[in-house]
């Protein structure tokens, strides 16, 4: 059985250098299982814009995490999530 940090590696590479959606959208979900809040957000805004088939439930749990953060702080996110996308 792989690792998580490998299968996670191998997603990411998937995710930002062939910029696939899919392999975006299996990061967010990985991480709303494990509970993540900011990096699920960056996650989020990844699949999006590289456009996953996102769900209702995606949506439900980045709004719940937003809502308990800054204005700056959503911001700094986004910036991450930019950035991701520039890799």
């Amino acid at each position: 059985m792989k690792s998580t940090r490998v299968v996670t590696a191998r997603l990411t590479e998937r995710a930002c250098q062939q910029r696939d959606a899919d392999a975006a959208l299996a990061l967010l979900d990985q991480s709303m299982m494990l509970r993540h809040r900011r990096i699920a957000l960056i996650r989020y805004l990844h699949a999006q814009q590289l456009g996953a088939p996102l769900q209702e439930r995606h949506h439900q749990y980045v709004q719940k995490i937003a809502a308990r953060l800054s204005t700056d702080a959503l911001a700094r996110i986004a910036g991450a999530a930019r950035a991701r996308l520039r890799r």
